[in-house]
């Protein structure tokens, strides 16, 4: 029944450090870590806001996750470990998602940033005031014959 008691104490553990680089603006953004929804992957600064706010409610619910492994160690009945370690295990997955949820909620108050300009000055077919090449309406010249 040790293993039992050791599943909230590493998921603690694991989601705890998780939040903890969120919060210090630590979490890289290329990684599977952290909160990813659209919001927060629509650039570098909604995902570095969310993971921020975020960051604490993942911190204490890896903190709930170590205390239930910890008190579920501490239970001098089999049921009473079982009781603890599920307990633990579902106040850690309600932080995790109340932190998801505040960490989006930030993101999409980040204005989405301006699109790059295309590098050769034009953009398509949406030049206007005479376009680009066979989509502007221009008549090229035959060629001579010979």
């Amino acid at each position: 029944m040790f293993v039992v008691a050791l599943i909230p104490v590493l998921l603690g553990v694991l989601v705890g450090w998780g939040g903890y680089l969120g919060w210090r603006e630590k979490l890289p953004r290329d990684r599977g870590a952290g909160v990813r929804t659209p919001a927060t992957l629509a650039s570098d600064e909604a995902f570095r806001v969310a993971n921020k706010v975020a960051g604490l409610p993942t911190m204490a619910g890896g903190l709930v996750g170590v205390a239930a492994g910890a008190a579920a160690l501490a239970m001098p009945t089999t049921t009473g470990l079982l009781i603890a370690a599920a307990v633990g295990v579902v106040g850690l997955v309600a932080l995790l998602a109340g932190g998801g949820l505040l960490g989006h909620s930030a993101a999409s108050a980040i204005p989405a940033p301006e699109p790059a300009p295309p590098a050769g000055g034009c953009g398509g077919c949406a030049c206007g005031g005479g376009g680009c090449g066979a989509l502007s309406g221009a008549k090229t010249p035959p060629a001579e014959q010979a």
